[in-house]
């Protein structure tokens, strides 16, 4: 009765054990945020300063991809945004667009 004892004890043990290691299941409705939008899901609104990654070439793509046509004079400035001319349904715009991928233009 006693070897009946110790081998309950000890499968009751390892299994309180393996329960303890698990975890929780990633929730499906978890919110993504990605570290750099991508150019079809491109938030409009207040632009973010910080080191950015993007080419010119990567720039100007996510621009046009934006709406945006005819961009001219297209440069990085201090903030980390770049910036440049172009135009937005015809009209002449000065657009940027920061590290995150968000564009604005004024």
């Amino acid at each position: 009765m006693t070897s009946f004892a110790l081998i309950m004890s000890m499968a009751l043990g390892t299994h309180a054990l393996a329960q303890s290691g698990q975890k929780p299941a990633a929730s499906d409705h978890a919110p993504a945020n990605p570290a750099v939008k991508s150019p079809d899901a491109i938030t409009w609104g207040q632009l973010s300063k910080g080191r950015n990654s993007f080419t010119e070439g990567e720039a100007r793509t996510r621009l046009e991809k934006a709406g945006y046509n005819r961009v001219d004079q297209l440069k990085l400035d201090k903030d980390g945004l770049w910036q440049a001319r172009a135009q937005l349904d015809g009209q002449p715009v000065h657009v940027a667009l920061d590290y995150k991928g968000n564009v604005a233009h004024r």
